[in-house]
């Protein structure tokens, strides 16, 4: 997303009415808003399905609510550069509704699956945590990270948060196997911890790393 230009400082200072928060946001950032509708609404639809375990579409549609606001995070920047224009909260927004879809809504989709133990929850936990320092970190240093010619970084510095879509990828798979509650996976636990939890422990070490650089595509 563009660089906030002196123009929108001002104007954000400037506005002082009730609703001059709304005045501020930029196309681009309504879309950046319905990524955080998608998280949202994959939590809620999560909550259906701890309610009744038969309502197989709630947690269909848990798992397909990510990838939508994959799209809208993906198109936000798109719409931004087109229209050659940004506001003050773009970046954090961004950052906002990231945390919503990719870090806290997979964590609740495992818990929603069967990953309920002790050692599961803090795995979980330690992943939305990781993914909270890990966008931190790139709205402090994203400015210091090496330029293509376009302006744009050439890398990212940890695991990108939305890679989490792996995750919830295979989520989807093991629900579509019949796979979930206590049968995650392969029917077993190690000392009440399901496998599957260590593969978030993992991806959430990976995401804070100061030395792995993902290329950007």
């Amino acid at each position: 997303m563009p660089k906030p230009t002196k123009s929108n400082l001002r104007e954000f200072k400037d506005h002082q009415g009730h609703f001059s928060l709304v005045r501020n946001f930029h196309l681009a950032d309504l879309f950046t808003i319905m990524n955080g509708v998608c998280g949202v609404s994959s939590i809620f639809s999560s909550a259906h399905y701890l309610l009744d375990n038969n309502n197989k579409e709630a947690i269909y549609l848990a798992l397909l609510l990510p990838a939508c606001g994959f799209i809208f995070d993906a198109l936000d920047g798109k719409v931004a550069r087109w229209r050659k224009s940004s506001s003050m909260l773009g970046q954090e927004l961004d950052s906002l509704a990231d945390l919503i879809s990719f870090g806290v809504a997979p964590a609740f989709l495992a818990f929603t699956i069967g990953m309920r133990s002790t050692v599961d929850m803090i795995m979980l936990t330690g992943f939305v945590c990781s993914g909270l320092a890990r966008l931190a970190r790139f709205n402090a240093t994203v400015a210091n990270l090496p330029k293509d010619a376009g302006g744009k970084s050439k890398y990212f510095e940890g695991l990108p948060i939305p890679s989490s879509l792996a995750l919830v990828s295979l989520m989807a798979y093991l629900v579509k196997t019949d796979r979930i509650h206590q049968d995650i996976p392969f029917g077993v636990y190690f000392n009440s911890i399901h496998p599957i939890s260590l593969i978030f422990g993992l991806w959430a070490a990976a995401m804070v790393s100061k030395t792995l650089r993902v290329p950007k595509l």
